[in-house]
């Protein structure tokens, strides 16, 4: 999730998009136009099928993001939303849809805010521990342009390998609510394992590989020397019944 650069209370956010009347297959034919299609959608709110401006998107969204209000101008309407979802091309990463959430403004709602990690933890840079991010989002409720754009969460408290930090760890605010239950981790310091398992690994390999070899060749050898004695065996056993039997024919 991108987060929004800050904007003070005063500023609004506006974004122009138009209705839309193409659908399915045909909206390539709107992307290849410059323009990205998407839905306007809320409760009390009749759903409607838009298109905006791809440059225009995009500039908005790195100011407000996913937790920002934007001002919708669809014809002679300002319509208060949050950009609740972008589609994007999985190769090029391009827009390709993007869903509008009509809100009020007087009303609070609940929607996920990122995390930022603040600060360097001493776990980190003095003893070699790794910094585990285990949820990047926090739920909170408020009312619309009362949303932060990201809570902060200050590593530098985790001193040792091991300790963590919780929602109820997190700073409250008189503007908003944190819905994630408290006792979830946000951020941890877990040690790092890695030199633990490769050399182990990479000695024993070779260990069991020439052992197998070796035995395999003497299994071999042995096999060989068998074999050749009963071919011996073989071959001297139909002599023998020749000599018994020339006697025989001559009386």
């Amino acid at each position: 999730m991108t987060s929004k650069k800050s904007l003070s209370s005063k500023d609004k956010v506006s974004l122009k998009v138009e209705l839309r009347t193409v659908f399915g297959k045909k909206l390539n034919k709107v992307r290849k136009q410059g323009l990205v299609p998407g839905n306007i959608y809320g409760p009390d709110f009749k759903s409607k099928s838009v298109s905006v401006v791809y440059k225009d998107l995009i500039k908005t969204y790195k100011l407000v993001g996913e937790t920002g209000v934007v001002y919708l101008n669809l014809d002679k309407e300002n319509i208060p939303a949050l950009i609740k979802s972008i589609q994007k091309h999985p190769l090029s990463s391009s827009l390709l849809h993007i869903d509008f959430r009509k809100i009020d403004l007087t009303k609070k709602i609940e929607t996920n805010v990122p995390v930022k990690t603040m600060g360097i933890s001493e776990a980190v840079s003095q003893k070699a521990g790794v910094l585990l991010v285990q949820s990047d989002t926090i739920l909170v409720e408020a009312l619309p342009e009362d949303i932060p754009s990201h809570i902060e969460v200050d590593v530098t408290v985790i001193k040792e390998i091991g300790q963590e930090i919780k929602v109820s760890d997190l700073k409250k605010s008189d503007k908003y609510e944190i819905k994630t239950p408290e006792e979830k981790v946000i951020v941890a310091v877990i040690a790092h394992k890695e030199e633990s398992i490769v050399p182990e690994t990479a000695v024993a390999a070779p260990e069991i590989i020439t052992e197998a070899v070796k035995e395999g060749e003497e299994a071999v050898t042995e096999g060989s020397e068998k074999k050749e004695k009963t071919d011996k065996i073989k071959e001297a056993a139909p002599v023998k019944k020749e000599t018994q039997a020339q006697p025989a024919t001559k009386k």
